[in-house]
């Protein structure tokens, strides 16, 4: 690392911890990962500096990420996966109803060009999308800062949403289970660290989250390990993630942040909506808890919403496997339209 670039992470990292900390003694729901998200994003506002951890350093967030994921897995979780199938169609279905509804919409009514509104409309996998979009004549700057308010807006509304529905997660349960001993704790990072790494090796998204996930879930099911992640370290981990949500508007200036804040909601709320509808039908379908659908149905991040389910104790397992599918359908469509843009 070059000399000083740890500075910004680290005052980053602060200023989340700050957040978590003021949002905990508010009783705010999900604190640690809305603390920081917030406190991170209205600093960057102000105009001091702030970035994410370096990019190792992410790998291991994520890596912690999800063994905390793949820890709540149950027998009941497996016998429940009959009922994926159907759960699994009406998300690719909501995911095409998202992106070509909003996609319209931004080009009727905000004036887009079509690749910058397709860009912007995309459900996730921000990175991979802007990764691809070398060369192709589109606004680049408006697709971050709107999808940024989309991981925001949806990082922050949806625990309030869960807590509203009165689905509030039992802390005191939660906290009584037996953490994982430090040796076991270990060997799973480290093997959570090689499955990312061979992971990222075949172009898998989220590969280091899904390393870990993989492995903790093989661990816990298998007997080799139980308890529970360090809460400390889990809590040092949505404290990272918040922080990296909110370092996404540094830089950003107040003029660029107006042109684009009004796009940012509608895609928001229509996305929310759109998921929503298919949701609801999956859910009378299956018979399902409607709340866990609706998370993973959520066009969050892929990182954010598995966090999110496991804060507030909602299937992780079910709603990062339908958050990682609705990468893998990304994966296969963003391609196509960048393809015709450049012939275009």
């Amino acid at each position: 690392m070059a000399k000083g670039s740890w500075q910004a992470p680290v005052i980053t990292f602060c200023i989340g911890v700050l957040g978590a900390a003021l949002t905990y003694a508010a009783g705010f729901p999900a604190p640690f990962l809305t603390g920081p998200a917030i406190a991170v994003t209205l600093v960057g506002l102000a105009g001091v500096r702030t970035a994410a951890l370096p990019q190792r350093a992410r790998d291991a967030v994520f890596v912690i990420l999800g063994l905390s994921i793949g820890q709540g897995v149950t027998p009941e979780v497996f016998g429940a996966m009959r009922t994926w199938p159907v759960t699994l169609a009406a998300l690719a279905a909501s995911l095409f109803a998202i992106v070509f509804v909003t996609r319209a919409v931004l080009m009727r009514f905000w004036a887009m060009d079509p690749l910058t509104a397709f860009l912007s409309s995309s459900p996730g996998h921000l990175s991979y999308v802007l990764g691809l979009s070398e060369g192709v004549k589109a606004d680049l700057k408006t697709v971050s800062i709107v999808q940024s308010i989309r991981v925001l807006a949806l990082t922050l509304l949806v625990p309030v949403a869960v807590t509203l529905a009165g689905q509030i997660p039992d802390q005191a349960a939660a906290a009584a289970r037996p953490e994982t001993a430090a040796l076991p704790l270990i060997a799973m990072i480290l093997a959570g660290a090689v499955a990312g790494y061979l992971l990222q090796r075949l172009r898998i998204p989220a590969a280091f989250l899904i390393g870990g996930m993989l492995v903790s879930i093989v661990a816990h099911v298998t007997g080799l390990v139980s308890g529970v992640m360090w809460y400390w370290l889990a809590a040092a981990a949505f404290v990272a993630l918040g922080g990296l949500i909110g370092s996404r508007f540094s830089g950003v200036t107040w003029l660029e942040l107006r042109r684009a804040f009004s796009a940012g909601i509608m895609v928001t709320v229509l996305g929310v909506i759109l998921a929503g509808a298919f949701a609801l039908v999956a859910h009378l379908i299956t018979g399902m808890d409607l709340i866990a659908i609706l998370i993973a149905f959520a066009p969050g991040g892929l990182e954010t919403m598995a966090a999110m389910s496991v804060i507030l104790g909602i299937d992780p397992t079910f709603v990062a496997s339908h958050h990682v599918a609705r990468l893998l359908m990304l994966t296969a469509i963003v391609p196509v339209f960048l393809l015709r843009g450049r012939r275009d």
